[in-house]
């Protein structure tokens, strides 16, 4: 049976208010799916676990990590929304999706749009970006570390953090950047796939 959305409330535990603009999004990814062609298509009957709790569990970390201090998030490679739209309708603030597909900026905004989301979209590469420092620069399923590293490179200010959802070569890819950065690295296991890795890599600095 496929994980459902009371299946992703079980874990997510969010409020009826969320879950249903949750479900909106969802429910718009479904619709746009054949036409945009958005995420992976054998992902689609599976969206609440594959998408949506691989998103939404970065929230109790960076809670814990942060509290409830607010945030700037600089989502890297967003994709159709995937983790930054998820967490700013959970109510996180000052997140800024940065993605160079059209199609893709066009179906985050409709959704921010009817969820009524508010968040930065950038149509653009990151490379086009103007400097700014962030507090949390984050990437699913993107680009090696090493790559979102030095796009990182820009936004790093003197306490930023870099939170990332990572796959099975996770070590190989962090012992690859760890020639050409120095960071502290800290690993959580992911909820959705069992060789998935979030890790926060905080004092980021070129070697």
């Amino acid at each position: 049976m496929a994980f459902s959305k009371e299946d992703f409330n079980g874990v997510a535990n969010v409020s009826r208010e969320t879950l249903e603009r949750l479900n909106v999004y969802a429910a718009m990814l479904a619709k746009w799916q054949p036409a945009k062609n958005l995420v992976s298509n054998s992902t689609i009957e599976d969206m609440w676990r594959r998408h949506f709790l691989d998103s939404a569990q970065l929230l109790p970390l960076i809670h814990k990590a942060h509290g409830s201090a607010p945030l700037n998030i600089l989502d890297i490679g967003s994709g159709a929304g995937f983790p930054g739209l998820v967490l700013a309708i959970m109510g996180v603030g000052g997140v800024t999706m940065v993605e160079s597909n059209g199609r893709k900026c066009a179906f985050m905004r409709q959704v921010a749009l009817e969820t009524d989301t508010e968040l930065t979209i950038c149509n653009e590469r990151i490379e086009a970006l103007d400097p700014m420092p962030v507090d949390i620069i984050m990437s699913r399923a993107c680009a090696t570390i090493t790559q979102l590293l030095s796009w990182g490179a820009p936004f790093i200010g003197d306490n930023s953090e870099f939170w990332l959802l990572k796959g099975s070569i996770a070590d190989e890819e962090l012992t690859n950047a760890s020639e050409l950065w120095m960071m502290q690295v800290e690993r959580h296991k992911s909820l959705t796939d069992e060789t998935g890795v979030i890790l926060r890599l905080s004092d980021v600095k070129r070697r």
